[in-house]
């Protein structure tokens, strides 16, 4: 059994004006900074055997932190990264039923093959579909709970990322609306075991003294 600390990252400005970043590359903002210092104090009497990050330097300023106090390198590894959400990447929330009103209706009702409008500039890349994005996230999760059997790491992503792995435990079909909240700078505690995943406890984040925001990844 191997027991992984999932992490979502910090604050980021993005996050505070509702603006989908999906793999575009925000760094924290100042409430971020504070969140991340916050959580690697709560987490420097854990013994981790690693510490893993998205590329994305949401994620890696947030590790970073962590890997100060546990005197740890990071490792990087782009299939833990956000899904992509193609031509959505940039846009307000409140933006997308304007410019997109079809695919952002398609995109609320959570069809798991449904890709978004590609990007002027990038014409093949229309994102990932929710299938994709969970295949993706959760054979990641499997290799570094087998690489790392036994022992307890943490793994610092994003929002989506956190919801792969929830749903993955409680076996929710990827169409269902999300029932839960997805906080910065929250631990989240699995168990896998046998490419199982097993919840043991959700949205840890007693080390933060103001609630940071949910759902904008």
């Amino acid at each position: 059994m191997t027991q992984i600390l999932l992490i979502r990252h910090g604050e980021t400005a993005w996050n505070a004006v509702r603006r989908l970043q999906g793999h575009l590359d925000i760094p924290l903002n100042a409430e971020g900074r504070r969140q991340a210092k916050a959580l690697a104090s709560a987490l420097e009497g854990e013994k981790l055997a690693a510490i893993l990050s998205s590329d994305l330097q949401r994620a890696v300023q947030t590790a970073g932190e962590i890997a100060r106090l546990q005197a740890l390198p990071t490792r990087l590894d782009p299939q833990l990264r956000e899904r992509c959400f193609g031509d959505f990447e940039g846009k307000l929330y409140s933006e997308l039923p304007e410019l997109y009103p079809e695919e952002y209706a398609q995109w609320r009702q959570r069809d798991p093959d449904f890709h978004f409008p590609a990007k002027p500039d990038e014409p093949n890349n229309r994102g990932e579909s929710i299938r994709e994005f969970h295949q993706r996230t959760i054979d990641c999760l499997r290799h570094y709970a087998k690489q790392f059997e036994g022992k307890t790491i943490a793994i610092v992503a994003h929002g989506g990322v956190l919801e792969c792995a929830y749903r993955e435990a409680m076996q929710l079909p990827l169409n269902a609306e999300r029932s839960i909240t997805i906080y910065n700078a929250s631990i989240n505690r699995f168990h896998i075991q046998d490419g199982q995943f097993n919840l043991i406890n959700w949205g840890e984040r007693g080390h933060l003294d103001v609630c940071a925001l949910d759902e904008v990844v």
